[in-house]
């Protein structure tokens, strides 16, 4: 699979801008791009990460100053649509946070802005040791559900990470990043948890409507982690129906017990 391309469709419209995932690339947006089509999207490589791997890690805030210079060259207008998933979704919020011009709408899934402890985190570090073995990347494509197409990108970029890059990066998410203070960003605000990922995620959501008071949040009924991949199409539904309409999925209401 080749590297793919920044940016998508003609130059019309609004610009979406989709962030991707930790020790991926942006061709993780193959689906969303291919279900966009006809509008204007821009898919960077955050730094230190794929075709940037060179780069070191920056930090968070650093991380989401970059983007906003990204979207003020390539965005229509310089402003754009924010669409972030895991490390993508928290970089979003600093994002929106620190940049909220370039801002037009913001959409987060998966994003552990309060931190995690406990096993998740145990774990994470111990990943951390096997991070040069390309059994472990492979363990992590099964685990994903990254189409066969892909695995073979998914392991050399996931190999590629630098591993002091990858060790600051989830540092900074597991520590907790949310932003102090209440951000002058007062565009729509969407964060999505999936049903069957870390609890962490929906923990986030307090601290993110205290900062942006219209947030509204939304549990993706069966959704894991990475459900861009999981269910394509209900997540490019889910990103038109908030840029295009402000709308948010309804949660499907548990039925009482007999």
């Amino acid at each position: 699979m080749e590297r793919y391309p920044v940016e998508h469709g003609a130059r019309s419209g609004e610009s979406i801008i989709l962030l991707h995932g930790g020790n991926v690339g942006n061709w993780m947006w193959e689906p969303q791009v291919e279900g966009l089509a006809g509008r204007h999207v821009i898919t960077p490589d955050v730094v230190a990460f794929s075709s940037r791997s060179a780069e070191p890690w920056p930090g968070l805030r650093a991380a989401a100053d970059d983007i906003a210079g990204i979207i003020r060259a390539c965005a229509i207008d310089g402003r754009a649509h924010v669409v972030g998933l895991s490390m993508g979704g928290v970089i979003g919020v600093h994002l929106a946070m620190r940049h909220p011009d370039v801002v037009r709408s913001c959409m987060v899934t998966g994003a552990m802005m309060t931190g995690v402890g406990g096993f998740e985190r145990r774990l994470a570090e111990l990943q951390l040791r096997f991070w040069d073995r390309r059994w472990f990347w492979s363990a992590q494509a099964t685990m994903f559900r990254i189409p066969s197409d892909a695995r073979g990108l998914f392991i050399s970029d996931g190999m590629g990470v630098d591993r002091a890059a990858a060790s600051g990066m989830y540092r900074e998410i597991f520590d907790g990043s949310m932003p102090e203070g209440r951000s002058a960003y007062s565009g729509p605000m969407l964060a999505i948890a999936g049903e069957r990922e870390s609890k962490s995620v929906v923990a986030a959501f307090p601290a993110l409507v205290a900062a942006m008071p219209q947030t509204r949040t939304w549990i993706a009924p069966r959704m894991r982690h990475v459900w861009n991949i999981q269910d394509a199409d209900l997540f490019t539904k889910t990103i038109v129906d908030f840029v295009d309409r402000d709308v948010v999925p309804p949660t499907p209401r548990t039925p009482p017990p007999r």
